[in-house]
């Protein structure tokens, strides 16, 4: 790692330190809502496009240049390295991932392989072209966390209810742990080939932790996100844990293991930074407030970036991803008024 990289304003908030300004990045800022990115996605399926080391790169430097971000987040998807181990799924426009032979039992279970270097050695191209293009900008590698990935594989797909993944969690005991052990294995498997091809830093995403009680993810759930950031702590870069609807659980997000916890916009930055603990946070913009004039949208910013202050380290972000329709403007103006606030 550079001098330039590990001075970075991104890195010193991660890590608890004083940094230079708030650092500003976005959830799926490489994507949907940027016309270059559409125009270079025609006619290309999504894993095809995440499979394809040039188009990653790219992809992924589109939102650097545009907006001028403090960190880059590496262009993926959270099914893929399921994809590369042999797993039969695929993600369909308009719905999502969907698996053709959703798991069931045991011998489900034990006939997904293992994640070896092998299986992805476009990501590891990827990531190293990428360091090459960031210089100073740090890259963030990521993966799904084991709830949200087990979800997909038990429904078959998308699901609003999660009641076959209860299911098995509270009725199939073994196979739900079995389960769960086989997807952490492969998380922290994947964030070891992204961070030892060059990023310096990754994210763990738990989109659908938020369906849970506090005591079915502690007694269910948060062994195995554990297990997953305690690999990518030994890798010596920073960690942030992000959950959608997870103001209840945000105190046990932190104690999985997380340097920065992500909070989502339902909650107000103060009372994130009070359950999480002596950790860095992460948040937390409404993202619809991109809609809104730049004023009012500015004005609430400041808010957020006011209540950060009080935290270990803030790196500010939506509280979810960018919208579709975002208009790439406004983030442009919201990533220049965030990183020359001073209050």
């Amino acid at each position: 790692m550079t001098a330039q990289l590990a001075d970075s304003a991104f890195l010193a908030a991660a890590r608890g330190e004083t940094a230079s300004h708030t650092p500003v990045w976005f959830m799926r800022q490489a994507g949907r809502s940027l016309p270059e990115y559409l125009k270079l996605r025609e006619g290309v399926g999504m894993l095809e496009s995440c499979m394809d080391p040039d188009l990653v790169t790219e992809i992924t430097l589109q939102p650097v240049r545009r907006y001028g971000v403090d960190a880059a987040i590496f262009f993926s998807d959270i099914v893929l390295p399921l994809k590369a181990v042999g797993v039969d799924l695929d993600i369909k426009p308009g719905i999502g991932p969907v698996v053709a032979s959703p798991v069931r039992t045991l011998a489900d279970v034990e006939a997904i392989p293992d994640l070896d270097p092998s299986h992805v050695p476009f990501i590891s191209q990827a990531v190293r072209q990428l360091v090459a293009e960031l210089g100073g900008t740090p890259l963030i590698g990521f993966a799904g966390a084991p709830f949200t990935v087990a979800s997909y594989l038990v429904e078959g797909g998308p699901s609003k209810e999660h009641a076959k993944t209860k299911a098995m969690m509270f009725g199939a005991p073994d196979v739900w742990d079995a389960l769960m052990r086989k997807i952490a294995g492969i998380a922290a498997d994947y964030l070891r080939v992204q961070v030892t091809a060059g990023a310096s830093a990754v994210q763990l995403f738990d989109s659908w932790a938020g369906a849970l009680t506090p005591r079915d993810y502690a007694d269910h759930v948060m062994p195995h996100s554990a297990r997953v950031l305690a690999a990518a702590g030994e890798l010596g870069v920073p960690r942030i844990h992000f959950g959608v609807g997870t103001t209840n659980l945000l105190s046990l997000m932190a104690e999985a293991g997380a340097d920065v916890v992500g909070i989502d916009w339902r909650t107000p930055l103060a009372d994130g930074i009070a359950r999480v603990g002596d950790r860095a946070v992460q948040g937390n913009l409404d993202p619809t407030l991109v809609f809104a004039p730049t004023e009012v949208m500015t004005e609430r910013a400041a808010e957020i970036l006011d209540a950060g202050r009080a935290a270990k380290g803030h790196i500010f972000n939506l509280g979810h991803g960018v919208i579709p329709s975002t208009d790439p403007g406004q983030l442009k103006a919201l990533t220049e008024f965030v990183q020359s606030y001073s209050g």
